[in-house]
This record gives C-alpha cells, structure tokens and sequence, in this order.
C-alpha cells in the first residue's frame, strides 16, 4: 500500500500562486504514475495533472498553461506548482498513486492522500 502525505494549500488571492506537494512512501513500486485531482464542493472529483515514471505528463485543459506538475525521484515527491490562480480553482486538491496505461493514456489510482484545501478569493 502506498501512502501520500500533502501539504501546501491555503488561500490566496485570485492571481496569485501556490505550490503543493505530497510524499509518496510504503509499496511505491506497485504504482507508476502519481496525479492530481480535485474536487469542488457539489461537483465530481477530476483529474487535473498526472506525471508518470517514464515522464509522460497529462493535463486537465482548465488548468493548462497555469498549472505545473513535477517530480522528485530521489524524494518518492510530486509537486504542483499553481500560477494565476482563479476563484473556480478552488476545491480540496487530493495526490494518488496510479497506474498509467499508456496505449489508454488512462490513470487508474487507488491510493489517495488526504486532501488539502485550496480557497482562492475574488
């Protein structure tokens, strides 16, 4: 089992930045990928950035060109920087480990971290 620990949300002014990041640890060879979701209060959780051990990177179109997702290897690490932050970014941002099916380009992820909240204000 591969636990994640997140830290890094908080609230910040529309435009601004934030960086999170989560620390991977336990059975991390089981996994191959770790992503980013989030989830606004009454919408379903969605994926937005996903990074894979081969460095293959997927991003959610609302975030592209602000968001920026990055790994440390040597520190089991992923990291999500945020830039131009907007009011719709708001939503409890959650780390997995996943397994990412290339020729499906899909994420499967079953281990999460326990969410951190990201509040940006108008």
């Amino acid at each position: 089992q591969v636990q994640l620990v997140e830290s890094g949300g908080g609230l910040v002014q529309a435009g601004g930045s934030l960086r999170l990041s989560c620390a991977a640890r336990g059975s991390i060879f089981s996994i191959n990928a770790m992503a980013w979701y989030r989830q606004a209060p009454g919408k379903q959780r969605e994926l937005i950035a996903g990074i894979t051990d081969g460095g293959i990177i997927t991003y959610a179109n609302s975030v592209k060109g602000r968001f920026t997702i990055s790994r440390d290897n040597a520190k089991n690490t992923v990291y999500l920087q945020m830039n131009s932050l907007k009011f719709e970014d708001t939503a409890v941002y959650y780390c997995s480990g996943c397994y990412y099916t290339d020729s499906e380009n899909r994420y499967d992820c079953t281990s999460w971290g326990q969410g951190t909240q990201v509040t940006v204000s108008s």
